[in-house]
């Protein structure tokens, strides 16, 4: 026999023989009324657990028996939605967040012990504890706090872990997308770590844990954590400029991550203006627009071409240096890993080019060129060769000694015209 029956507009829930001989093999094994509607959960739609077990039941002719101890599956999980409620309350208090994703740690043997069950009742349409306990919980908080569950983009995933009776929380961070200058000659990019004590705190770094005193991302991310409450940044730059070298032109992009944020709405133009104010004569940021992870990875896998200004030292005539670059324009150049970063870069030799250069200035012993390179040039060594390793250098083709004595970026080429 087949019946259908209605339970809401627009939503049948036929019970076929094959459904009634699974809800029979079931019915006397201690289930609450969920665990007994997730034996047939992903049959059917628009449907609750319960609804779907109320329907067997009427369809049996049978009530499912009173339960004298909890369900022998989830042992009374989706009986206490108030006290999961009060713990993802208490585990979310004083974070701000407007979309957010359940999920749930469960004892290995009661999943197991399901699996067995579908085994036993023949079932093919059994939806599992953790899936059900998931959606349930999540559609609770989202009544409870008006912020909207998702399976991507959340800004909380809250872990309800049943064994240990426990609201774990994971902050997803936030980020900011902009660019930089930089005008501060001694200012490394990201935190620089004290190489003695690796960030502990030392004589040596006078306990600071730090090379140097600030970098571009504490002086950007200070305003963002001070007004996030957030608890740590880590900054991603589209490449990164000598610590001695300017950053200048239209900026370098970048993306900030600011971790752990306990405010996430944030006024940009606002944050914009104060790193500007507090980092004046260092660095400056513009365009800041709200970002995501993704971004990330496009700023890293990024090779755009680059323009410099460099200042050289050497006692040459304009002649010779015109000719060298005449020279060298548009051709390839090999590079071997420049001694100075040797320890942390694998020993290779790179092919990279030169694809313009120019002098545009010039003294007895000096000389300022300005030119555009490929991604991943060795600017400086290929203007003193670095002992060789640079073939052909400027140093080598003007057949004297040179050193640079200041290197600006001049331009990041990212954008299209």
């Amino acid at each position: 026999m087949q019946t259908s029956s209605p339970v809401a507009a627009g939503t049948t829930f036929e019970v076929s023989p094959e459904l009634l001989r699974v809800a029979e093999r079931a019915l006397d094994r201690g289930l609450c009324a969920e665990c007994f509607g997730r034996l047939v959960g992903r049959y059917g739609h628009g449907l609750t657990n319960p609804e779907r077990a109320q329907l067997l039941t009427v369809a049996l002719g049978r009530p499912l028996p009173v339960l004298t101890q909890p369900c022998i599956l989830c042992g009374g999980a989706f009986d206490r939605w108030e006290t999961w409620l009060g713990r993802v309350a208490a585990a979310t208090a004083g974070w701000e967040f407007h979309r957010f994703t359940c999920g749930s740690r469960w004892d290995p043997e009661r999943l197991a012990h399901e699996e067995s069950l579908w085994t036993e009742t023949g079932t093919s349409w059994g939806e599992s504890a953790r899936s059900a306990f998931n959606r349930e919980l999540g559609k609770r908080v989202e009544k409870a706090t008006g912020a909207e569950g998702t399976t991507a983009g959340a800004d909380l995933v809250l872990l309800a872990d049943l064994p240990a009776g426990r609201v774990e929380l994971t902050v997803q961070p936030i980020y900011v997308r902009g660019r930089y200058l930089k005008e501060d000659r001694t200012l490394p990019q990201t935190r620089w770590p004290c190489r003695r004590c690796h960030g502990r705190g030392c004589d040596f770094c006078s306990g600071t844990g730090k090379t140097y005193a600030s970098s571009v991302e504490e002086l950007v991310g200070a305003p963002f954590l001070a007004a996030s409450g957030g608890e740590g940044t880590r900054f991603h730059g589209m490449g990164r400029e000598d610590i001695n070298a300017r950053m200048l032109g239209a900026g370098r992009p970048f993306v900030l991550e600011v971790l752990r944020p306990h405010r996430r709405e944030l006024n940009l133009p606002e944050l914009e203006e104060a790193v500007n104010r507090t980092a004046a004569g260092r660095v400056a940021v513009r365009e800041l627009v709200w970002s995501d992870g993704a971004e990330v990875i496009r700023i890293k896998e990024a090779a755009p071409n680059k323009s410099y200004r460099v200042i050289v030292r050497g006692e040459t005539s304009d002649e010779k240096v015109n000719e060298a670059l005449s020279v060298v324009a548009g051709r390839p150049i090999a590079q071997r890993t420049p001694t100075r970063v040797a320890h942390r870069r694998a020993d290779r030799v790179r092919a990279r080019r030169i694809l313009a250069a120019r002098l545009v200035e010039s003294s007895p012993d000096r000389f300022t060129i300005e030119l555009r390179a490929e991604s991943g040039t060795y600017i400086k060594e290929w203007v003193d060769g670095d002992g060789g390793r640079t073939d052909p250098s400027l140093a080598q083709l003007v057949g004297v000694p040179l050193t640079v004595e200041a290197l600006d970026v001049l331009e990041i080429h990212d954008r299209t015209g």
